[in-house]
């Protein structure tokens, strides 16, 4: 079975990468400024960033670093920040100093954030000013010597930065005071780092590049230990398999994921460094309205994004109005993309929104379906090039066709494993280099792989399982709802029984209409006997549905 899915490659594109093409993350920054100098490599609010002018930053605060915080090779320093020109400016620098980059969502509370900055042994922090609040009362807890402050329209230049930065302090009250002794402002940081030469840092291509935090939905958050490697080889695997539609110097992507984030971090960021690409940073992506009169005012080729984001792309009014004439192509991942809302992106763009699938611990592209036209809505698609993967059942042994088992994965863009946690390690790496992702999987047919969900989300019906996914797919087709989660609930008869979560789209949806559809679709234990309509769901910071929370929680 391990090989079938080479019949189903897109021409040109090579099943394996050549491990001679993997460099360090500097090597490849290197290579796209000089042949992409003077194109725009980042966009935010308007202003543009040419990949000189990246290279030429980044320098000044790698030579900061160096020079006026006097920190080594292999120190942490974490970034704590949205989508904004600092994010870039700040990643590369620090990689240019040999630092390992510890990516910090900014939303999360002061515990999230002590025990992330302990675990990691963080020496220095850049964070944006609005959440600096939070840094101030526990940064007597952690061993941080060093924090840069930033403000969100640090690098939007005159007036427009002033204008931005007045607002968000002074009339939204967006910025909580704060009072951290000793902190550098962003632009003090970069004035006297230009000061100085930066040094150059050897880097070996098995050095760690990032500390990349799980989300914690199984456990206390762990940090995935990501190689220059690791990132490197995905990153040569994404452009293998998107070289079926892109090219060099083109190509102008929207990024309204956070480049923190795992997906956006190696095919946004790193992934379209390769290609010259300009990135439009979306600061703010849950504005909806917003996105959309940006779309409406910017050529766009492609698109990354999850489920919920183009669900609600799809349900605001003008986003039909968008010119998508040079769209080729939008990707999704982070979470199952619904069959309804692929249907209706295809209806509405013209163009195909191609499923892939990974993990943090994969740096995180492991599979994705074929971008020339033969992808299969429903899978994720089939192995990226110089990538395995199998399905293990309970007894460790490998499934036959059709049979639900855990997906394991094996390739260069496996994690070394997770920071200081050998035993965490142990329990999902096996010696032979597989790594257990803890979710359950079938072959579609032909090497074509579905994920049926994670394996400690699946729900137990009088002995039957019942995989969220599938009852989710069903209810979201129905035209009265607007987003829908499913979930298990003790039931003294049979165990467990489904309940769904539903926000209406309709206001008049009704328990009853919502019965009848699942009937129409659905075994009768899989039919939900519990329907709770929600005002919202919660969600993480890049929109995936988070289950486990609604176990708590009531609705109407």
């Amino acid at each position: 079975m391990q090989k079938e899915w080479l019949k189903h490659y897109p021409k040109n594109v090579n099943h394996e990468i050549d491990p001679k093409d993997v460099k360090s993350i500097n090597d490849i920054f290197k290579d796209a400024v000089k042949k992409y100098k003077d194109r725009v490599a980042y966009e935010n609010f308007g202003t543009e960033l040419t990949f000189a002018e990246l290279d030429k930053h980044s320098d000044d605060f790698a030579s900061f670093l160096q020079n006026d915080l006097k920190l080594k090779k292999g120190d942490r320093i974490a970034i704590q920040m949205p989508n904004l020109l600092q994010y870039p400016v700040v990643l590369f620098g620090s990689i240019k100093a040999g630092l390992i980059v510890v990516n910090t969502n900014p939303l999360y509370t002061t515990k999230e954030m002590l025990h992330q900055f302990t675990d990691a042994d963080v020496k220095a922090v850049v964070i944006l000013s609005n959440f600096a609040d939070k840094l101030e009362t526990i940064l007597p807890k952690t061993n941080i010597e060093h924090v840069i402050v930033t403000n969100v329209g640090d690098m939007l230049g005159f007036p427009k930065s002033v204008a931005i930065n007045f607002v968000l302090k002074y009339i939204k009250k967006d910025v909580p005071k704060f009072n951290i002794k000793g902190s550098y402002s962003f632009y003090g940081a970069l004035n006297l780092g230009e000061a100085h030469t930066p040094k150059k840092v050897e880097i070996d291509i098995h050095d760690t590049a990032f500390l990349q935090y799980t989300g914690g939905t199984t456990g206390v958050a762990k940090g995935a230990e990501l190689t220059h490697s690791n990132i490197v080889s995905n990153m040569l695997q994404i452009t293998e398999w998107m070289n079926v539609c892109l090219k060099a110097g083109e190509e102008t992507i929207l990024t309204p994921l956070p480049l923190y984030h795992i997906f956006s971090l190696t095919v946004n960021c790193v992934g379209f460094m390769y290609y010259g690409g300009t990135n439009i940073l979306i600061t703010n992506p849950r504005d909806i309205p917003a996105f959309v009169k940006l779309m409406k005012k910017r050529d766009f080729t492609l698109m990354s994004g999850v489920n919920t984001l183009y669900n609600a792309l799809l349900n605001d009014p003008d986003f039909k109005d968008v010119d998508f004439s040079k769209l080729k192509l939008a990707v999704a991942g982070g979470m199952a993309l619904q069959k309804d809302v692929s249907k209706r992106w295809l209806a509405v763009t013209g163009t195909n929104c191609i499923e892939g699938f990974g993990l943090t611990e994969t740096s995180p592209v492991a599979s994705c379906n074929p971008i020339d036209g033969n992808d299969r809505v429903g899978t994720i698609g089939i192995p990226l090039p110089s990538t395995l993967i199998k399905l293990i059942d309970d007894d460790g042994n490998e499934v036959s066709d059709d049979k639900p088992g855990e997906l394991y994965i094996k390739g260069p863009q496996v994690m070394k494993g997770y920071w200081n946690q050998p035993e965490e390690t142990a329990n999902i790496l096996t010696d032979d280099g597989w790594i257990k992702t803890g979710d359950i999987a079938v072959n579609a047919g032909d090497g074509f792989f579905k994920i049926v969900d994670r394996k400690k989300d699946m729900i137990l019906v009088s002995g039957f399982n019942v995989y969220p996914n599938e009852i989710e797919d069903v209810i979201a087709s129905h035209p009265g709802v607007l987003e829908v989660a499913a979930i298990g609930v003790p039931d003294e008869c049979s165990g467990e029984v489904v309940k769904i979560c539903v926000v209406k789209k309709d206001k008049n949806l009704t328990k009853a209409d919502l019965k009848a559809h699942a009937k129409k679709e659905l075994t009768g234990y899989k039919v939900p006997k519990i329907i709770e309509f929600f005002d919202e769901l919660p969600k993480t910071n890049v929109g995936k549905i988070l289950r486990r929370e609604l176990r708590g929680k009531k609705g109407s």
